[in-house]
Formats: C-alpha cells, sequence, structure tokens
C-alpha cells in the first residue's frame, strides 16, 4: 500500500432545503425526520445548474489545498450513481472544464461505497507504478432523481461533492489497509429502476414514477451496520492496527440511527465519530470526502492520525479503507 491523500476539496450547493420546507411538500415533520435520520436540512443543486459545476469546484480546491496544477494529474476517477449522461457519463464533462488534456479518465459506479471503491482502486493504480497522481471525485445531484412526493425517500437526500488528490506515498503512511465486498442478492435494497437497457425510457416509465430512487428501508438498516462494521475490522486486521489506535470513523452518512448502532456494535464513542448527516443528509458517492473536508479544515482532523472511511451502498456493495492521513 503506498498512496496518500494530498489535497482534498469539496462544495456543497447554496440552495437550502430545510425540514420545514418539507413539511410544506409531503405529510411529515421535522421531529419525526430529526429522530428517524438525524437530517435537519441538506443542500439542493438548483434546477438550471449544471452538475458538474461540484465537481469543478471541489476538484480546485483540491488541487489547490495539495498545492499541484491540473496538468500534474494522471488520471481522473468519477465515483457517481446518477451521472450527467447514461453515456459518455460525468467524467469527461469534468475533465474538459478542468483542461485535464489527453489523461484517461472513467466513471465509477458503486453504489454509495463508490468513493471508498474509487480509493482502493486509486492506491492500486499507484502501488502498481501505473499512475503517479490521481484526481478522485465523489458527486452527487441526488434531488435530480428524488420522488418529492414520497415522504419516505424525500426527506433522506442531499446534493454535494468531494474530491482529493490521491499521490505515491513512503512506506508507513497513506492507505495502510482496505476491505472490498459486495452482494448481488441485495441488489432490490436500493435501486432505480427504469432508464437502463432492462427497462428503457418509455411513457409508462415515467408515468409510474420508476425514474425515481427507491429504497428498502429495514432491510438497508440491518444490512448497512453489519456490513460496515465486517469491512471496518477486516481492513484494520488487513493494516494490522488495532482499534485503540483510530482516531476517527467516518462513516458513509446514511443515517444518524446506523451511525450510532456502528458505533455500539464498534465499541466506539460518538464523538470519535465523524458526522455531518444532520446539515447535509445523504449526498452518497459525496458523503465522506465532505464529512472528511470538514473536519480537516475544522481542525479535528490533523495529518498523521489513523482514519477508517467506511460505506454501504446500492449493489450492495460495502467496503472500508483504513489510512494515516
Amino acid at each position: 500500500m503506498s498512496s496518500r491523500i494530498l489535497g482534498i476539496g469539496s462544495y456543497l450547493p447554496p440552495k437550502v432545503l430545510t425540514n420545514a420546507d418539507l413539511e410544506r411538500l409531503v405529510d411529515t415533520s421535522d421531529e419525526w425526520i430529526r429522530q428517524r435520520t438525524g437530517i435537519v436540512k441538506r443542500r439542493i443543486l438548483e434546477q438550471d445548474s449544471d452538475p458538474t459545476i461540484m465537481g469543478i469546484e471541489a476538484s480546485k480546491q483540491a488541487l489547490k489545498d495539495g498545492g499541484i496544477s491540473a496538468e500534474q494529474l494522471d488520471l481522473l476517477i468519477y465515483a457517481t450513481n446518477f451521472p450527467n449522461m447514461i453515456s459518455p457519463g460525468s467524467a469527461p464533462f469534468l475533465a474538459q472544464a478542468l483542461d485535464l488534456g489527453q489523461i484517461p479518465f472513467f466513471d465509477l459506479k458503486a453504489g454509495c461505497s463508490g468513493f471508498v471503491y474509487g480509493l482502493v482502486v486509486a492506491n492500486g493504480l499507484i502501488d502498481a507504478g501505473v499512475f503517479e497522481r490521481i484526481l478522485l471525485v465523489g458527486s452527487e445531484a441526488l434531488s435530480r432523481v428524488t420522488d418529492w412526493k414520497d415522504r419516505k425517500t424525500c426527506v433522506l437526500f442531499g446534493d454535494g461533492a468531494g474530491a482529493v488528490i490521491i499521490e505515491r506515498a513512503p512506506s508507513g503512511e497513506g492507505v495502510l489497509g482496505v476491505s472490498l465486498h459486495a452482494d448481488g442478492k441485495k441488489a432490490h435494497l436500493l435501486r432505480l429502476e427504469a432508464g437502463g437497457i432492462q427497462i428503457p425510457v418509455s411513457h409508462e416509465t415515467i408515468d409510474a414514477g420508476r425514474h425515481f430512487f427507491k429504497m428498502e428501508g429495514k432491510e438497508v438498516f440491518k444490512s448497512a451496520v453489519t456490513m460496515m462494521e465486517f469491512s471496518s475490522r477486516e481492513a484494520l486486521a488487513n493494516a494490522g492496527i488495532e482499534l485503540a489506535d483510530v482516531d476517527w470513523i467516518i462513516p458513509h452518512q446514511a443515517n444518524i440511527r446506523i451511525i450510532r448502532a456502528l458505533a455500539q456494535r464498534m465499541k466506539i464513542p460518538m464523538d470519535q465519530i465523524i458526522v455531518n448527516i444532520d446539515r447535509v443528509a445523504n449526498t452518497s458517492t459525496a458523503s465522506i470526502p465532505l464529512a472528511l473536508d470538514e473536519a480537516y479544515r475544522d481542525g479535528r482532523i490533523k495529518r498523521g492520525q489513523i482514519l477508517v472511511l467506511t460505506a454501504f451502498g446500492a449493489g450492495v456493495t460495502y467496503g472500508a479503507v483504513v489510512m494515516k492521513f
């Protein structure tokens, strides 16, 4: 393992949607949302805004934080579940906006675990000597695939982007241990059914609302907790690091009850877990880098600390990365 995070950045759209705002849209309440999810507000990308702007701004911050220029990048990995277009995706639009020239790029789709999967892929490519410096972006405009009439799901999601620059690191620094797993038998838990080649777009699919994101909440809760615990412990074992030596755990920000259950199962105090779901909601692939950037900039996370990043998402996928930041 031989890569580290050189620079980090994030972006949240300026528009704020509060629980009080949602009370006027659907039959819900601020109290119910807070108790069930921990969410107070979320950011929403304006309908006339290009979603690429989120990746652009997060990437610019990461480049500035890392003290490098876009010309020094070798690869772009764009983790997202809902790209700008089914084809060619999102990565080419960001590459064009950042003027990345002829370097390779690709979209990575692994549910809300996309950022963790991206870290592992980037680390492997650097470890193999294929690339020296990689831009990894996690970006989602989930408001564009949310059914704002469905009170079970519309309270959960927000928009945003996070980005990191990953480069080769000396032994003993950066990524120390990883764990990646998936279970295709649980593919039904989180899904957007129509719009692909299995169920193409039609008047019938649009009328039936099959282009909105759907979730089986109770099953997701049970699977998310156990899977993130398993992958976190496995990544720590692979790194040869004891849980007691971990400074911070940064879980995917899906639901505060999932995060609390994870803390309880791992016997970690909540004040050792980075949480920002109350302010940004579930931003999927952007979730972990948004939380990481916030805690880094406010001084909680410092260089040299041991971090565990863990996530669970559609597929279903799950995984964890242990790193010396």
